[in-house]
């Protein structure tokens, strides 16, 4: 039991300072990894990574193993730790995590990159961030800097749907009462679902008033009150595109 209040206090206490948290913990003149100690959350008054025994170092890159946030890169590096001696153990906690996490970090900077809502702005941190990478930077973006990044770019984008010919009634109130009070988590969610969901409510409405005008043709009549109850794409698709394709 104590060994795994050990692993945890290392995990979440030490290790996560040390590695991962957006201050510059990764450099030159920071503390050597060897000083990092279990001591918090335990009663145990201190272990150095020097100083773990075999088990308790399993314990520490068990828990490393066991925090979903740990990529391809942690995951491989950790799993060869366990797999060989004391000391390969050792060096994992010491340095191997550090430079496994930075390979993690790599790819999912880039993966974000190629993603369809990366804005001006995430685009931009990230081109400068991959002009000179280190391991502190692109951490400390990848907890802080992206959040607010993106949340900048989702301003712009909703304000941009607003804008557009087709925002009806609920797209307009649902964002105007986002701008009221944003928040980098509303602005995304609304963006991934809402948006999706509230234009759809307009777009039926858009329909109906097609269904609503008694001189259009009898072709796109029943094309409109075949969508009606469709999807929201096949809503979208038929004002924008669909029709004016129907035989009129």
């Amino acid at each position: 039991m104590r060994t795994k209040r050990i692993a945890l206090a290392l995990a979440a206490s030490a290790l996560a300072p040390a590695l991962l948290a957006s201050a510059p913990a990764f450099a030159a003149d920071a503390a050597p990894s060897s000083a990092v100690t279990a001591a918090a959350a335990t009663d145990d008054p201190g272990t150095p990574v020097d100083e773990m025994s075999e088990e308790e170092l399993r314990a520490a890159i068990a828990a490393v193993l066991a925090d979903p946030d740990s990529g391809r890169g942690v995951e491989r590096e950790a799993n060869e730790a366990l797999g060989g001696t004391v000391e390969d153990m050792r060096e994992f906690l010491k340095t191997g995590y550090r430079l496994a996490q930075y390979e993690d970090d790599k790819v999912a900077v880039v993966t974000i990159l190629g993603k369809p809502y990366a804005g001006k702005r995430v685009k931009q941190e990230i081109y400068a961030l991959l002009d000179a990478p280190t391991p502190e930077k692109l951490r400390t973006w990848l907890e802080t800097g992206y959040r607010l990044a993106q949340f900048e770019d989702d301003k712009v984008a909703v304000v941009t749907i607003l804008g557009k010919p087709y925002a009806g009634r609920r797209v307009t109130q649902e964002i105007n009462a986002l701008l009221d009070a944003p928040t980098p988590e509303k602005l995304r969610t609304w963006l991934e679902t809402g948006y999706r969901l509230a234009q759809a409510e307009d777009d039926r409405v858009a329909v109906a008033r097609i269904l609503a005008d008694p001189t259009i043709s009898a072709a796109l009549r029943a094309a409109a009150e075949d969508v009606i109850d469709g999807t929201p794409e096949e809503l979208r698709y038929f004002l924008a595109t669909g029709q004016y394709e129907v035989d009129k």
